[in-house]
């Protein structure tokens, strides 16, 4: 028996319209992915060990770029953001002008050092993550202004951070820091 021209055409109508399906799902996949990336979360990779023990060199982080546009940046928040020029000048500069560091200073605090211990407004800095204990450069005396915030790494003693180049802009901000992706050994959230 041969294939009647119909049911060929049937046939070939199906498989298109399969096609096209299956181009409308990559499509729409890969712009979902875009907007995703673009507004809502991004991976970044450790390129130093500024923020050892809690991320190493090599780590992946996932960060929520909408906690930092929408949401408020609290003490102890690991962020990641863009550097500036003086940061950059100051610091060995990276691959990428994108650091990450743990907010200390929040707008309007007044943040200082006295031996190894961090004062935030005349309190002792309450830390319930693991740091280096040796601060390394003393903090001074800095009033962080508003819309700004206060940054260290929390391998302080290599950690060029704030103290070197000043507070970073809410607006440098791309956004915290909320989960370690790789290696899978050290999943965990932050």
């Amino acid at each position: 028996m041969t294939e009647s021209s119909d049911e060929r055409g049937r046939a070939r109508k199906k498989r298109n319209r399969s096609l096209l399906e299956w181009g409308a799902i990559v499509v729409a996949a890969l712009v979902v992915s875009l907007v995703m990336r673009a507004y809502v979360v991004q991976t970044f990779y450790i390129p130093s060990g500024s923020m050892e023990p809690t991320l190493l060199v090599g780590d992946r982080v996932v960060v929520s770029k909408l906690s930092a546009t929408l949401g408020t940046m609290h003490r102890g928040d690991i962020v990641v953001f863009y550097s500036s020029k003086k940061a950059q000048a100051t610091c060995a500069p990276p691959a990428e002008p994108i650091y990450i560091k743990r907010v200390i200073g929040l707008p309007g605090d007044v943040v200082t050092s006295k031996g190894n211990t961090i004062y935030v407004n005349h309190h002792v800095l309450v830390q319930n993550y693991t740091h280096d204990p040796i601060l390394g450069t003393p903090i001074g005396t800095v009033r962080v202004k508003a819309n700004h915030y206060f940054l260290m790494g929390d391998n302080r003693e290599q950690s060029c951070d704030s103290r070197y180049w000043g507070t970073v802009p809410k607006s440098a901000i791309i956004g915290k820091a909320f989960i370690r992706i790789w290696p899978l050994s050290r999943f965990r959230f932050l």
